[in-house]
Parts: structure tokens; C-alpha cells; sequence
């Protein structure tokens, strides 16, 4: 499958480009940033150096995915999200000085399998956003996010559980949950844990 990149795209040569995936319109891909099979990079967005997607990963109009962030398979970033990079940010050192690239050490925000992230929102390094979460759009994520929690406000907290479909699920008692889409069980085991239930 044929790689597309916009005419007007910066993709450094020194990037991986993963078969099938598409960079579209004045988005920017930095060097040694490695992008999966079958993904999208839309227009205006900003991969950092170094970066690391998965396959069928989708990044939205204007999101800034700062480096050393990793996304695993499948995760969605919405329009005009950031992941940050720098706990605490300055532009000079103490003295006065501007700060290099060498005054700073950048962290993470690891995003793991099936993970979506709504238009807007801000992740906070150093975060781990769990397996198959979601996190409402404009919300401000500063603490891990277990798998399967729906997240929403400033600082985002969990409100609800959901599916790999992604809708919320349903109380189906004894501690279970079940997805009305698919049907699929889900066990709470503690405050923090979702599983999916082996049928």
C-alpha cells in the first residue's frame, strides 16, 4: 500500500512512514519519529522527534504530539490535542540565559492500545493513558488513566467505564458491566480495575 504525503507536508527524511498511512495537508513529521502501517496525520499537525505510533493510529487537524511520546495500535487523537513534554517549563535558566535543548529533560505521555483522546484536551506529562480509555474532550489529564475509564473536566477524573466500542457501559450487577453495543462483559475489581469478561 502506497504512502500519501501532501505536497505541502514536512516529513523528514530521516522519519519512518509505515505502508498505507496518509500525512496530509502542512503537517509536520520530525526526524526519527517511526509512524505505523495505515495512519493518519492530519492537516497542521505536529509529530515531535523520535515520536513512535502504531499502526491504524489517527492524528486530527492541528494535534501536537510532543516527543518522547508513544502511542500504541489503534489510539485516536482528536482535533487541537496537546501532549506535553516539559513538568515544568521555563524559557530561560535561572540566570537569565535561554534555555537549550540540553537545559531540559523531556518526559513522556504513553498512550496504550484502543485509546482515544477528545478534541481539545491537554495530557500532562509524564501520564499513562490506559488501554481502550477515553478521555472527554476538553478535559486536562494529569494522572494516569486506568484502561476502559471515560475521563472528563480539569483534572479529569473517571465518570464512567467504557467498551472497546466506546460507549459507556451498563451496570449489569455483581460488579459487572456489559456494553450495549457489542454485548461484551466487563468485571470491576477494585476502584481502578475494568477487565473483560471471558465468556
Amino acid at each position: 500500500m502506497a504512502v500519501r504525503i501532501a505536497p505541502s507536508a514536512d516529513v523528514d527524511e530521516r522519519a519512518t512512514v509505515g505502508d498505507g498511512s496518509s500525512v496530509w495537508h502542512l503537517a509536520q513529521v520530525r526526524e526519527d519519529a517511526v509512524l505505523g502501517q495505515n495512519c493518519i496525520i492530519g492537516r497542521g499537525a505536529y509529530i515531535g522527534s523520535g515520536v513512535r505510533i502504531g499502526d491504524n493510529c489517527k492524528v486530527q487537524n492541528y494535534a501536537l504530539v510532543y516527543e518522547p511520546a508513544v502511542l500504541d495500535a489503534g489510539v485516536f487523537i482528536g482535533p487541537a490535542v496537546v501532549l506535553t513534554n516539559d513538568q515544568y517549563p521555563r524559557a530561560v535558566n535561572p540566570d537569565g540565559t535561554l534555555k537549550s535543548g540540553h537545559d531540559w529533560e523531556p518526559v513522556g505521555v504513553t498512550i496504550r492500545t484502543g485509546a482515544s483522546i477528545g478534541a481539545g484536551s491537554t495530557c500532562v506529562a509524564p501520564v499513562t493513558i490506559g488501554a481502550w480509555s477515553l478521555v472527554a474532550a476538553g478535559s486536562v489529564v494529569v494522572k494516569d488513566v486506568p484502561d476502559f475509564a471515560l475521563v472528563a473536566g480539569v483534572p479529569a477524573r473517571r465518570i464512567r467505564w467504557v467498551g472497546k466500542a466506546g460507549v459507556p457501559l451498563e451496570p449489569a450487577g455483581d460488579d459487572l458491566f456489559r456494553c450495549p453495543q457489542t454485548g461484551t462483559l466487563y468485571r470491576q475489581s477494585g476502584p481502578d480495575t475494568l477487565t473483560e469478561v471471558d465468556e
